[in-house]
């Protein structure tokens, strides 16, 4: 689904494109078991340390994830998180050679082999992006530029052309690192986007979702800071907690949040919402439940009305 704000208060209303193709595969009947599906995100599934393939719903098609926090280790803990056994730390050091090495065997086998045709439903049998994310914050990394190196070798070398994105998935916690921000820029020639989490905009928002004592305002510089460096997307994930939608208060904060960006001329991308689609591996797993469609349209349709774009995920 995709909605787009415009000038003078979202006048500009949206054409809203609805899919739920996509769906189907979560569990596809009669099909083989190596077949990925969009509530399976194993690490594990290539047999490899840093890169795993993902059938991702947001992408629509082959989401090649580099994972640079095999750890399980992230400066944050998302009470949403699916990663098993996270604990508070960094990234360990990453063996670039090894990286890219998977990196460029696994790509080869897509872009050669039958990999998408054995692995993938028909009809999301394409590669849509090499998405830098995994078990943890992957700015954490000391390595990081050297990471983004790594992958603009590969995609050199496999002649990958520019319909295919370089994804970086961040908290943006680290935007005050120049390494970081150094990463970030290469990341931008490299058909790249960064999606930054945002699900909360108040301090006991943060705290309560993202378990992080990170402050709004450093939120704010570090999603500006970024923005300039690299095309950039608000991922934000709402959910119910105990039966209830997120509070009023934390919406209208939201609002106000994305509102001061804009008249700031933030030259973000748009926002990616979302909602869980598969069982958090946290302690607070049996508060959390997926928002509805109707419930996630209901606030892209306010966030029209700041003006940007939406793309919502049921």
């Amino acid at each position: 689904m995709f909605k787009t704000g415009g000038q003078g208060g979202g006048e500009q209303r949206a054409k809203v494109l609805v899919s739920r193709s996509l769906a189907s595969t979560s569990n596809p009947q009669g099909m083989d078991q190596t077949v990925l599906t969009t509530t399976d995100h194993s690490r594990e599934r290539a047999g490899l340390r840093y890169v795993y393939p993902v059938l991702s719903r947001r992408s629509r098609g082959l989401s090649v994830g580099v994972n640079l926090n095999p750890n399980n280790a992230c400066n944050w803990r998302c009470v949403y998180c699916q990663v098993e056994g996270l604990r508070k730390g960094a990234a360990p050091s990453i063996d670039i050679v090894q990286l890219g090495e998977e990196l460029e065997a696994f790509l080869g086998q897509v872009l050669r082999g039958d990999y998408l045709e054995r692995h993938l439903p028909v009809g999301f049998q394409e590669l849509r992006d090499i998405a830098i994310s995994g078990n943890g914050e992957p700015t954490t990394a000391r390595e990081f530029p050297e990471v983004i190196q790594a992958i603009a070798r590969v995609r050199g070398s496999l002649g990958i052309g520019a319909s295919v994105k370089t994804i970086l998935i961040t908290n943006g916690s680290q935007l005050h690192r120049p390494e970081v921000r150094q990463g970030i820029e290469r990341l931008a020639s490299l058909t790249g986007e960064v999606w930054f989490k945002v699900d909360r905009v108040t301090r006991e928002g943060l705290w309560q979702v993202n378990r992080t004592r990170m402050s709004p305002e450093r939120v704010e510089r570090n999603l500006a800071m970024c923005a300039e460096l690299c095309p950039t997307w608000i991922q934000t994930c709402m959910f119910s907690w105990d039966g209830a939608p997120p509070p009023e208060a934390e919406i209208e904060a939201y609002l106000e949040f994305l509102q001061r960006l804009w008249r700031q001329t933030v030259p973000l991308c748009g926002v990616l919402l979302y909602t869980v689609a598969r069982p958090s591996a946290q302690p607070e797993a049996r508060h959390l439940a997926p928002l509805t469609a109707e419930a996630l349209c209901a606030l892209a349709d306010r966030i029209c009305e700041v003006g940007l774009r939406v793309q919502v995920y049921p």
